[in-house]
């Protein structure tokens, strides 16, 4: 439920312009200062917000940056359009994370109630307001599953994961990199490292390892 004034969106951003390089950043239906309702949204619709976003306001070659979700979109953009994909750059991404993460994970009680109501209400480590989870995003969800098979995204991929991050393990960073069928894949481990990676330190990597990215595609 970030959106797009988090202080990585801002890091990048403020990169960018630094170095006279466009930049683009958006909130996904129902998050931030977009339309919609977090709770009608699921992984196919913000997923072609993320094609919509790339088609309408960028031209060229693109390098997408995701975290934690939004390393699962920009996988599923780079999908959708692969000549349009010079490079990936994951924070945590979290790819499945609505089957592996959640629904197999949930002890019964919580699949019952989702199965009952069509919503749970998941506490959240990040703020008062707890995590508003449908039966519609896991079911649909499935629909975007991408570690079942190898994934065929060939431009180079970078994806950085803390060690001790409480919500998407660092294995499925190594999971992700050896499904990938890219020869061109990075994977930096944070010993230490939580979920968000938004400490200075963890900023200054994410802008270091985006302007090596952008020297290797040249």
């Amino acid at each position: 439920m970030s959106d797009m004034t988090g202080s990585k969106a801002l890091c990048l951003e403020d990169f960018a312009q630094r170095r006279g390089q466009a930049f683009l950043r958006f909130d996904y239906q129902g998050h931030g200062a977009s339309s919609g309702r977090f709770e009608e949204g699921t992984i196919g619709l913000w997923s072609a917000d993320a094609v919509a976003a790339l088609d309408e306001l960028t031209e060229g070659p693109q390098v997408l940056v995701g975290s934690s979700m939004g390393g699962w979109i920009m996988l599923l953009a780079a999908l959708a359009r692969p000549q349009r994909v010079a490079g990936l750059l994951g924070i945590a991404a979290a790819p499945d994370f609505t089957e592996d993460l959640m629904w197999d994970a949930y002890p019964q009680e919580v699949r019952e109630t989702l199965q009952r109501d069509g919503v749970y209400h998941e506490p959240s480590d990040y703020g008062e307001e707890p995590y508003t989870i449908t039966k519609a995003l896991i079911d649909e969800g499935r629909k975007h599953l991408l570690l079942r098979d190898p994934v065929p995204i060939v431009c180079p991929v970078r994806l950085i994961h803390g060690m001790a991050d409480p919500d998407v393990p660092w294995e499925l960073a190594i999971r992700l990199a050896e499904r990938l069928e890219s020869d061109d894949v990075e994977v930096t481990l944070i010993k230490g490292g939580g979920h968000r990676l938004s400490e200075p330190e963890d900023l200054d990597r994410l802008g270091t390892t985006l302007a090596r990215l952008l020297e290797h595609i040249g």
